[in-house]
């Protein structure tokens, strides 16, 4: 397994709308677990093919962060909400493509999504809590959408410079 780079904001590549993924492939499979490796890594609870510059609906996540709990990765290829509910709920959302910058988003508070798991079998499952937060965030990742595409857009530009500011401090290392 491969640790990869995560592409940071303002990249053209993370507002990109993503390709269904056709049929599943090793190199696809070994994609995710490159994925899931680089997100725990980071460390996240969620992690979107753009940001590591694939433009392909393949998310990974994680959302278990209890002490003693094992972990619960999941894999999803074309996953998409089929369902929303109409309570909300209000996190403070982070993303790996915007280190350091965090802000209250609403969304659905519990969600029922549908994706092709590693198998390639049609899977189907509620979710609630962070976990229906974090396979919101990153779904949107697959349309080219930021969490900071929600803010008032004072803040979203402040965020935009920040990052800038961040990516060329790296360059110039």
């Amino acid at each position: 397994m491969t640790i990869r780079p995560i592409l940071i904001h303002p990249d053209p590549r993370l507002k990109k709308v993503c390709d269904a993924v056709p049929d599943l492939s090793d190199e696809l499979r070994v994609l995710a677990d490159d994925m899931l490796q680089t997100m725990y890594d980071a460390p996240g609870i969620g992690l979107a093919a753009p940001q590591v510059g694939i433009t392909q609906r393949l998310i990974v996540l994680d959302c278990e962060k209890a002490e003693g709990v094992p972990p619960k990765p999941m894999v999803m290829f074309n996953p998409e909400v089929i369902r929303s509910s109409d309570d909300t709920s209000v996190y403070e959302e982070g993303c790996l493509s915007i280190p350091d910058q965090y802000a209250e988003v609403t969304r659905p508070a519990d969600v029922t999504v549908r994706w092709l798991d590693t198998s390639g079998d049609l899977q189907e499952a509620d979710f609630d809590g962070l976990w229906a937060t974090c396979v919101q965030h990153e779904i949107d990742h697959l349309d080219g959408k930021l969490f900071i595409d929600y803010l008032k857009p004072l803040k979203r530009q402040m965020i935009t410079r920040k990052m800038q500011k961040l990516k060329r401090e790296q360059a110039r290392m």
